[in-house]
């Protein structure tokens, strides 16, 4: 049988290979265990860097071991039966009057379209922005010149949002699932580490081959990937959904897959106008907040800051002020601020970094909730509440999508005047105005802010040096409305539209919207011939 043993600690310095050692040695009083040391491995390590003087791993090392061995048995050496379950996959008996569709192309609607392509239903994926080299060059573009693609940008185009960021894979549901996408991700190019590593990453290097790859195997498979290709419209007949328009043309369709990710106004619009129950959620809006990698390195690892065998240092910060969420959110280790715009007329910030995570300044959003009650409780005001401070984030920073900033010093005593110095910007190579974000954000963000940002201080030494730097706005952190579903994953009111992943309300990143694409598409692989 396969069995994991847990909670094994070494030093940071150690090799992995002790770690395999020490699992064994531990399972052996089980008595008259043979354990087939060849086939021995890593399934998880973490760093446990709390006591800065004694910086360790915790590994979880599989063994093959003879006999069988009941749960409390195993528990006593804290250790579990480990079973890799292949995705059970059945295929259902109603006949398909035309292709699924799938319209998103991010983490939800890729492994959607994959599994489906697999399997013989042959979709078609409708993405409205281009393919990973149009997105890389729309994306440099307006990085150089302020020239925005409403279409094709950091938001929209081949792999979603997830691509222009640093990829990371970390989750917290809890699905067998998640062990499958990692597997296909590495199947697709992704780095063989994040199969074992807690806080895996691919980074947006690496990523862009890996949603190429997806998308050239989706296509050999007999599936088609329209990129450049918007969804404006639904045919609709007594709750189905009979055709789709693109700005290609019209299709027939048996069944949609609403795979829209967090940024697409215009379509919640119309579909909204189809008929489709929106809900007004919980979001948060923030800034970008940047220290100098090395800084955030020495206050979590200390005097074992730099060391070969420590990744970069990355962090998690959470608190309420005045019965708010104030978080940190996608932290970046050696990444960059991102113009994010995905609408004229508006700045958006978020963060990126590459495999290697080798940039000077580590970034991170740092947010404060917004419940329905602070913007109307209604789908169309909180679109509106985000836009309007993305708007605001332009005219501030000087109309032609340079970003306001501050000095965390500065911010704190609402104050302006302080150019960045020891942090420089990194948002556009630096085109940025200096501003007061107090007077930019909604009060109650920035009194949040300054409660958050003097208690993540005493949680990590220097988050609230005066130094750091803050670029606004964040305000993409999840989408603001909800597309409910019943028991079968299909919309409310239409029995063949399944809205899924982060734009629908049920996913928080790449590896849950992947997961959310994966469900959606088994229970149309039940449902559908092939």
């Amino acid at each position: 049988m396969r069995i994991l043993v847990r909670g094994l600690r070494l030093p940071f310095d150690k090799d992995e290979r002790f770690a395999i050692q020490k699992a064994i040695k531990k399972i052996k009083p089980l008595g008259g265990v043979h354990i087939e040391e060849d086939t021995a491995c890593i399934y998880k390590k973490s760093l446990d860097a709390r006591k800065k003087d004694a910086i360790s791993y915790v590994y979880t090392v599989a063994l093959t071991v003879d006999g069988a061995y009941s749960p409390e048995q195993l528990a006593a050496f804290d250790a579990v039966a480990y079973d890799e379950t292949p995705l059970q996959v059945t295929s259902g008996t109603e006949r398909r009057e035309g292709p699924i569709v799938v319209a998103g192309f991010g983490p939800c609607g890729m492994f959607c379209a994959l599994l489906l392509a697999e399997h013989g239903y042959a979709p078609i994926v409708l993405e409205r922005g281009g393919s990973i080299a149009e997105r890389t060059q729309a994306v440099e573009t307006f990085n150089r010149t302020g020239i925005l693609n409403p279409d094709c940008n950091i938001q929209f185009g081949a792999g979603g949002a997830g691509t222009f960021s640093d990829g990371k894979l970390m989750t917290r549901i809890n699905d067998d699932k998640c062990h499958y996408v990692l597997s296909r991700f590495c199947e697709f190019g992704a780095p063989p580490e994040i199969m074992v590593q807690a806080k895996p990453h691919i980074g947006t290097d690496r990523l862009k081959t890996v949603v190429q790859n997806m998308s050239d195997r989706i296509e050999a498979l007999g599936g088609t990937v329209l990129y450049n290709t918007k969804l404006i419209g639904v045919e609709t007949v007594n709750g189905s959904v009979k055709g789709v328009k693109t700005t290609r043309g019209d299709f027939s369709c048996a069944a949609l897959v609403l795979a829209l990710g967090h940024s697409a106004r215009d379509t919640y619009q119309m579909i909204s106008q189809a008929g489709m129950t929106m809900q007004p959620k919980p979001f948060s809006v923030g800034v970008r907040i940047e220290h100098l990698q090395r800084n955030i390195d020495a206050a979590l690892y200390g005097k074992a800051a730099g060391h070969p065998k420590l990744p970069k240092g990355e962090y998690a910060l959470s608190t309420h002020a005045s019965g708010r969420g104030v978080y940190t959110f996608c932290m970046c280790p050696g990444g960059t601020v991102v113009a994010a715009a995905s609408e004229e007329g508006g700045v958006v910030t978020n963060g990126m970094s590459e495999y290697a995570r080798a940039g000077v300044n580590a970034n991170s959003a740092l947010c404060v909730s917004v419940q329905p009650e602070d913007y109307g409780n209604n789908v169309w005001k909180a679109v509106d509440f985000v836009r309007d401070l993305e708007q605001q984030a332009f005219r501030v920073g000087g109309s032609d999508y340079r970003a306001p900033v501050q000095t965390v010093g500065d911010f704190l005593q609402n104050r302006t005047g302080h150019l960045p110095s020891a942090v420089q910007p990194s948002y556009r190579d630096g085109c940025v105005t200096m501003a007061n974000l107090n007077e930019l954000l909604p009060s109650f963000v920035g009194q949040a802010l300054h409660t958050g940002i003097a208690q993540f201080d005493r949680k990590l030494r220097g988050f609230a040096d005066a130094n750091a730097l803050l670029t606004g706005v964040e305000t993409r952190t999840s989408a603001p409305l909800r597309l409910p579903r019943i028991a079968d994953g299909a919309a409310v009111g239409f029995d063949n539209i399944y809205p899924c992943g982060e734009g629908a309300g049920y996913a928080g990143g790449i590896t849950s919207a992947a997961i959310d694409g994966i469900h959606c598409a088994l229970t149309l692989i039940g449902r559908y011939k092939a």
